[in-house]
């Protein structure tokens, strides 16, 4: 408990200066800005993410377990649903690209980042070369495939509309009710829950709540007060520098918002259980790829006053195809329940090329639309090709749908 406490004293000072920068209403410098608000979501986002490891012992199903899910991706949700607002609320802005941006960049850097970095930890940690899933993680895996096969009638309409949130909150409700015909995790000891979460778990049944509520409320204050303040302390930043800030919109926030999870499901790997981890890093990647995407034209709409899409320009486009098929190729990986360090490597590694290729031709869009065309056929190549090679397995996928299943 005594390391819980100091973990949440150094979390409260990291937000600290963005309250009082948020409170005086100063802004100092877009540099001192962007370090400032980034360090407050990022201290939230722990507060997120302690407090909703400790409720998912207690909680298995239900609206509860939806609203769990919710909170812990305010993060990244707050910075691109400003972005969206912004975008109805100044047609033919820039906002438009920066909004995409921010959702491609969270979607991309947990398959090419996060995944890969979990497989790294478990080689550390065991020498052993693949993170092995359990049968009933054929569920995250459905889930991922059914959103990126979709994802494809959205690039071809070259627009995210209304009826696309429709389907995306609609497969995320049917992922929830899958997920929670699970069995409940709370038989398992109490003790084996990573980091801070355990600490939590030895408080009685009421503080236990009082302690997960406090934490949600405030970090939840904090993230929607800084989300404003820091997406455009972004746009300054870039400006400043002389760098693109499309490229620290896609790669900087995401990075920001998305560091609690990961460190959550890097602490399940260091406990022994990989799996759980991975799972983790599957279902945060599901979340994003319905509930952030579907409701960026609701976010539009809000801002534009009435029901209308997110359009995708040219790179958008190929932004979205990119990561529509990296996410098909990362299914591919999974589909026989493992990722080897050879999946997580060439993961890792087509991750690089393409942020190394948008550093080096920043400003020179012809050439990104380019690479982003290449490097998504390649993809998709290597996808057909692993699930070719896998077919019963990816047929696997859709038994037992609706069926209860343990967690492991």
């Amino acid at each position: 408990m005594g390391r819980f406490v100091v973990l949440l004293a150094i979390a409260g000072a990291a937000m600290v200066p963005a309250v009082i920068l948020r409170i005086e209403g100063w802004r100092p410098d877009p540099l001192l800005d962007t370090a400032a608000f980034g360090a407050a979501i990022l201290a939230s986002g722990f507060l997120l993410s302690w407090g909703a490891e400790a409720a998912e012992k207690r909680i298995s199903a239900g609206l509860i377990v939806a609203i769990i899910a919710l909170i812990t991706v305010l993060p990244p949700y707050a910075v691109g649903f400003y972005y969206a607002y912004s975008a109805g609320a100044s047609p033919g802005s820039n906002y438009v690209h920066y909004a995409a941006a921010n959702m491609t960049g969270a979607n991309r850097l947990l398959v090419g980042l996060a995944w890969p970095l979990l497989v790294l930890l478990h080689w550390y940690r065991t020498r052993e070369r693949a993170i092995q899933l359990l049968p009933a993680n054929r569920t995250e895996i459905l889930f991922l495939l059914l959103p990126s096969i979709y994802a494809f009638w959205i690039v071809a309409k070259g627009r995210i509309t209304p009826i696309d949130t429709v389907v995306l909150i609609a497969m995320f409700g049917l992922y929830m009710w899958q997920a929670s015909r699970k069995e409940s995790g709370e038989e398992e000891d109490e003790d084996d829950e990573p980091g801070p979460a355990a600490a939590l778990l030895l408080l009685s049944p009421t503080r236990q709540w009082l302690a997960m509520g406090a934490l949600t409320l405030v970090a939840a204050v904090i993230i929607l007060a800084s989300a404003e303040p820091f997406a455009e302390s972004m746009i300054d930043s870039g400006r400043l520098l002389g760098f693109d800030e499309f490229l620290l919109i896609q790669w900087l926030a995401p990075l920001a918002s998305e560091a609690p999870a990961v460190v959550v499901a890097a602490l399940f790997v260091m406990s022994a259980r990989a799996e759980s981890g991975l799972a983790t890093m599957m279902s945060d990647k599901i979340n994003q790829w319905t509930l952030l995407v579907g409701m960026l034209p609701l976010a539009v709409g809000l801002g534009a006053g009435h029901l209308t899409s997110l359009p995708l320009d040219a790179r958008q486009h190929e932004e979205f195809f990119l990561t529509a098929a990296q996410s098909l190729f990362g299914i591919g990986l999974l589909l026989r329940l493992r990722l080897s360090w050879m999946g997580a490597a060439a993961l890792a590694i087509l991750f690089v090329i393409q942020v190394a290729l948008a550093i080096i031709w920043q400003g020179d869009e012809p050439r990104i639309i380019s690479s982003l065309t290449w490097l998504g056929w390649g993809y998709l190549a290597l996808a057909a090709i692993l699930m070719l090679t896998n077919i019963q397995a990816l047929a696997a996928l859709f038994r037992g749908l609706g069926r209860a299943r343990p967690y492991g």
